[in-house]
């Protein structure tokens, strides 16, 4: 299934008039702070928008999934969904708001709460250099064991979340082919990405997703 792309005005909308949700200051905060971390970025294709193909359509996924499992949905999971990449790019950040000089972690406190906070920071992988290993593919392997063990005792709305990111990246891979990330992305989906829906809670529409987008991605590595 290709990967779609969301405009802003596309997801506002969505929330406003399929939702009823009404947009208060904690989305349209997260936006703001999204658009001036990811603004200009480009995707491994380097052509397509990050916010475009990345940012909007993850957080319509999460919101999706809500709807159809009516679930209660408020501003915090939409402000996690938007900003779940965030703390992905250190530096431009801590250049971006080199002014508040009272740290960085306590403005974004201040700003979104400490919900938002612990969800991204769950959802943030950690620096090649905190694991043990005597090679970098070790380390790497380290990092994804623990960092699966994290995704697995998640609450649901990190689990939401994350599987909703890694739906939307293996699509993308899946229309590069060629991609140095489809051969990870189908290794880690057979370690652990395939199961982790089927993992209490239960999400068996992610399951049929992911199965989905993994199949894309074995036809073409053997088609490659």
């Amino acid at each position: 299934m290709p990967n779609e792309s969301v405009t802003k005005d596309e997801l506002l909308s969505f929330l406003e008039n399929e939702v009823k949700f009404r947009i208060d200051t904690i989305v349209e905060s997260a936006i703001e702070m999204a658009e001036e971390v990811h603004a200009g970025v480009k995707r491994e294709d380097g052509a397509s928008s990050f916010l475009q193909t990345h940012t909007w359509p993850v957080t319509l996924e999460v919101i999706k999934h809500y709807q159809s499992e009516n679930k209660l949905l408020t501003s915090l999971q939409i402000a996690g969904a938007i900003l779940h990449d965030f703390m992905e790019d250190d530096e431009k950040i801590l250049d971006l708001y080199a002014s508040k000089t009272y740290g960085f972690d306590a403005y974004f406190l201040h700003r979104f709460g400490d919900y938002v906070y612990k969800m991204i920071m769950t959802l943030k992988v950690q620096p090649l250099e905190n694991f043990s290993g005597t090679t970098d593919e070790e380390r790497k392997s380290q990092r994804f064991r623990e960092y699966c063990n994290i995704l697995a005792n998640a609450p649901y709305d990190i689990k939401t979340i994350k599987l909703a990111d890694r739906l939307n990246n293996m699509r993308f891979v899946a229309e590069i082919p060629g991609n140095e990330k489809i051969q990870r992305y189908i290794r880690e989906a057979e370690d652990f990405y395939i199961a982790y829906p089927l993992l209490t809670p239960r999400m068996d529409n992610f399951y049929s997703k992911i199965r989905t987008a993994y199949e894309d991605l074995k036809k073409i590595k053997v088609s490659a």
